[in-house]
């Protein structure tokens, strides 16, 4: 079985240039088939206050209204993401850009209204695994944004973290997969104010133990939370790092069953 690396870069990235052109040309050269998912909800949120619109956040996930979905669909949609494309043309992969309702590519239920309304979020429901692998096959690298389509027209502010890790575990009935985060950290930090306190590795029993300390908090909570569901639904191995994070000598955490 061949093996897949999905790779998620977090917006404080793609925002710094110098990190993104180090980032691109790790990724470039991988070996083998690769996806590429990004967020970008700094400069929707920075775009979003230029514009008078506020942005609210629970447990490090964003209220999405009508007027941030505008937003984030002109951002992530357009501007980040035919930007990163055109980038990594530049360099010679051949990527195209995406969001969910591309080819029905990545299919999402409106989350229902609990302790809180999350407006116009969607959560993951199907992957299109065929659609993707013919992309695969082509040697073409698919390059997603945060935004998955609700099957009806409206498309949904989607947590870019869950939807690598959807992508990945559906990816996993073909291709060995590899889940990577990269983000402006290390690693997940045992010292918030200590950048070099990497956690080499987390385990359930550690994930607890954090837990309970409240070490881990915002928004490396659902990131982790996404990787446990992974590695139970198989995902080989998670790698979480910093711009570096794809070369092998570079610092990060390693998230194990």
């Amino acid at each position: 079985m061949e093996s897949l690396k999905v790779v998620k870069i977090g917006g404080k990235l793609i925002e710094d240039k110098q990190k993104l052109e180090v980032f691109l040309n790790d990724f470039v050269n991988l070996e083998g088939p690769r996806i590429l998912v990004h967020g970008g909800g700094n400069m929707a949120t920075d775009i979003a206050s230029k514009l008078g619109f506020e942005t609210k956040m629970v447990d490090g996930r964003r209220i999405t209204d009508y007027n941030s979905m505008q937003v984030i669909t002109m951002v992530y949609g357009g501007l980040l993401n035919k930007n990163i494309v055109a980038e990594l043309q530049a360099l010679n992969c051949n990527s195209i850009g995406l969001c969910g309702a591309d080819g029905n590519s990545i299919i999402s239920k409106k989350r229902p209204v609990k302790e809180v309304n999350f407006g116009y979020v969607g959560d993951v429901s199907n992957i299109n695994v065929g659609f993707i692998s013919s992309l695969l096959q082509q040697k073409i690298v698919p390059v997603f944004s945060a935004i998955s389509y609700g099957g009806n027209g409206q498309l949904f502010n989607t947590n870019a973290d869950s939807m690598a890790s959807e992508i990945a575990r559906a990816m996993s009935e073909t291709y060995k997969t590899e889940l990577y985060y990269c983000f402006e950290k290390k690693g997940v930090l045992s010292d918030a104010n200590d950048d070099d306190s990497v956690i080499n590795e987390i385990n359930r029993k550690k994930y607890k133990e954090l837990l309970d300390k409240k070490i881990i908090s915002d928004g490396m909570l659902p990131k982790l939370h996404n990787c446990f569901e992974a590695l139970e639904n198989g995902v080989e191995q998670i790698f979480l790092g910093d711009a570096t994070l794809l070369r092998r000598e570079s610092i990060h955490t390693k998230i194990s069953a």
